[in-house]
């Protein structure tokens, strides 16, 4: 077994590496183009990521046990949901800008803090409340000049705003899939919850194939197969970040993926960002930094409290 002693400077490093081989996957699968069919790209997408995957669990000793679950049926509602979501988010991701999709994306963990409180009960103040909704107001200066384009009827135009729509969607059932993953925690591994969602994804998205999956070059084969292997790669390090570093330390860095976003999209597509995009990005990121450092702090306040509580000696 490796050793989980704290070190915030491994842990941010990780995480900033998996976000930006998350970037590397996204912008393979918008190199590909957009004349694949969805359930194509989100089986490619996730049954390569099952190799890295099984090469980590090896590593760490955990292969023997990986596939062992004591909610097979909570294993299967989560990878139905999550590759819904999965699903939604790539028909965005090849109809926007590299950077918008990243943006409106950012409303998944919005929605879960919403979600957590409606079905767990979890207490939502004021603090968390105006945050949540000033996030979700960026999030529509995002989307809503794409939304507004449903009214041309131009065919790019029009697949723009099913492209942000796609993606409001996929954000809202992240979030649920999030909570999923939270009840799944309590009797399962990290490493079978991982591993359950590619395999259970990559037999769901098999049922796509009726819809039709047009023939493919081998340049988009590859780099179908690239952008798996990176999902399954970045997923990895996002995971070993957290061992080094509590979450408050590492989320913030997220963040990181619009200044890359931008950048790749610009150099490699020639997207410039609307001014629109920019300060709606800029709002969500905002608030959802505020967020991370609300439960940073109520953490600390619950820990201080404890020890208060505690008898001693």
């Amino acid at each position: 077994m490796q050793s989980t002693a704290a070190n915030p400077i491994r842990g941010i490093v990780l995480k900033i590496l998996s976000v930006i081989v998350f970037l590397v996957m996204s912008t393979c699968i918008k190199l590909a183009g957009n004349g694949m069919a969805t359930g194509e790209i989100t089986f490619y997408r996730s049954f390569f990521a099952i190799f890295p995957i099984l090469g980590y669990l090896a590593w760490r000793g955990e292969l023997r046990t990986a596939f062992q679950t004591r909610s097979i049926w909570g294993q299967i509602i989560r990878g139905f949901v999550g590759i819904v979501s999965m699903t939604l988010s790539f028909y965005g991701l090849v109809r926007l800008p590299l950077p918008d999709a990243i943006a409106i994306g950012y409303a998944m963990p919005l929605f879960s803090v919403i979600f957590a409180a409606i079905f767990l009960k979890e207490t939502l103040r004021a603090y968390r409340i105006t945050a949540v909704i000033v996030g979700l107001a960026g999030v529509m200066i995002i989307s809503w000049p794409k939304l507004t384009l449903l009214q041309h009827a131009d065919a790019n135009t029009a697949e723009a705003a099913l492209g942000a729509m796609a993606l409001i969607g996929s954000a809202i059932l992240g979030a649920v899939a999030m909570l999923l993953v939270r009840r799944l925690v309590q009797t399962e591994k990290s490493s079978t919850i991982v591993l359950y969602f590619s395999l259970t994804a990559s037999v769901f998205s098999l049922f796509s194939i009726p819809l039709g999956w047009p023939p493919m070059t081998l340049e988009q084969k590859l780099l179908l197969i690239a952008a798996g292997f990176c999902g399954g790669l970045a997923q990895i390090l996002m995971t070993e970040s957290y061992r080094y570093a509590e979450v408050s330390t590492i989320a913030p860095f997220e963040y990181t993926s619009i200044a890359f976003g931008l950048i790749v999209s610009y150099f490699l597509f020639g997207n410039v960002p609307e001014p629109l995009m920019l300060i709606g990005t800029a709002i969500v990121i905002s608030a959802g930094v505020f967020i991370i450092y609300r439960e940073s702090r109520l953490g600390l306040e619950r820990k201080a409290m404890r020890k208060l509580v505690t008898p001693q000696g």
